[in-house]
């Protein structure tokens, strides 16, 4: 038994359960919304690590599907006046747009770095695009679209079909903890069926598994389209927590998102989840001493690991504990009387 297969889903089902119920009991608001943050954040992180870790798909847009759930939930909640219509008009868009985007993508056969640069353009441009949308010409509805300062007033999740209940930001707290639980419960599961199976083929030979008789555009497109209605939900929460503006599309957001999926370790789904939240703390304590540039560390911290864990930090763990874990059984088996 692996510390990957046992110990880890062990601690992370305890350390999670553990933290849901109790944070809200011991800390202030402020720490309240920021976890919220760092959760709808590792939702999107979970999505990159799924299509890129384990699909081989080198999607440097994860971040215009999690633009687009966050402004379609916030035009549909001020039209709607309930946010249980808008969230699923919100996971229908990305979702779409995503579906959409991928079909031109494989059945074009665009690959490897092509793709990366293809998807990183269509997020800039969406940037760009709601960047020009200030002025009063500029709205969907009743939900102006606000331009560069985005929509302020983005509504809060009510109980499903009662409007006149608002979700409070501990009970916000609650829906996004469950569900980066469930996002990554999911795609465990995913993983271990024959879907998830013929990703991993695809990623580590596409044209073997396409002279096994399968198709890996098909493949790849059910990939690429998960991915964006999970970076959707992810928006969806985000735009709960703060607001949506076109600061989601932004190339900050793009490069933290990869960075937290390299750190934590490509092909693993703990370790970026692990490195989303943990480098979200350590920008956020550096962005209150004023006096270093937490991008200027992500950088740091980026290059130290692509040069000494390269691997990343579960499979680097796992390395270490397979190291000093085998001679341990090697000696317990040599010590056992024989049978």
């Amino acid at each position: 038994m692996t510390f990957r297969g046992s110990i880890i889903p062990v601690l992370c089902v305890i350390a999670a359960a553990a933290t849901i119920v109790i944070l809200p009991q011991v800390v202030e608001l402020f720490t309240i919304i920021n976890a919220t943050i760092y959760a709808s954040m590792a939702i999107l992180t979970l999505s990159l690590a799924l299509v890129w870790g384990y699909c081989g798909i080198i999607c440097f847009g994860q971040t215009a599907f999690f633009g687009l759930g966050g402004y379609a939930y916030a035009v549909a909640a001020i039209n709607f006046g309930d946010s249980t219509p808008a969230i699923a008009l919100a996971l229908l868009v990305p979702t779409l747009f995503a579906g959409l985007l991928g079909y031109f993508i494989f059945w074009g056969r665009v690959t490897d770095v092509y793709l990366g640069v293809i998807t990183l353009t269509v997020t800039l441009i969406l940037y760009k695009l709601f960047n020009a949308t200030a002025g009063d010409a500029y709205h969907i509805g009743k939900a102006a679209l606000g331009g560069f300062n985005g929509i302020p007033a983005t509504p809060l999740m009510n109980l499903p079909w009662d409007r006149k209940t608002t979700l409070e930001p501990e009970d916000i707290w609650y829906v996004a903890a469950t569900l980066l639980c469930l996002a990554y419960a999911f795609v465990r599961w995913l993983l271990s069926t024959s879907f998830g199976h013929l990703m991993v083929a695809i990623r580590e030979n596409e044209h073997r598994t396409e002279l096994l008789g399968y198709d890996p555009r098909r493949i790849k497109l059910a990939a690429f389209t998960l991915g964006g209605a999970m970076a959707g939900a992810s928006g969806i929460l985000f735009a709960n927590c703060v607001f949506v503006s076109p600061t989601m599309f932004s190339l900050l957001y793009t490069a933290q998102v990869i960075v937290w999926v390299i750190i934590g370790g490509l092909g693993t789904l703990v370790g970026p989840v692990f490195a989303c939240f943990l480098l979200q703390m350590i920008t956020a304590e550096l962005g209150r001493l004023n006096w270093l540039n937490p991008n200027f560390v992500l950088g740091i911290i980026l290059i130290a690991f692509v040069l000494l864990m390269p691997s990343g930090i579960l499979p680097t763990l796992q390395r270490i504990y397979d190291k000093f874990s085998w001679p341990i059984l090697l000696r317990t088996e040599r010590r056992r009387p024989a049978q």
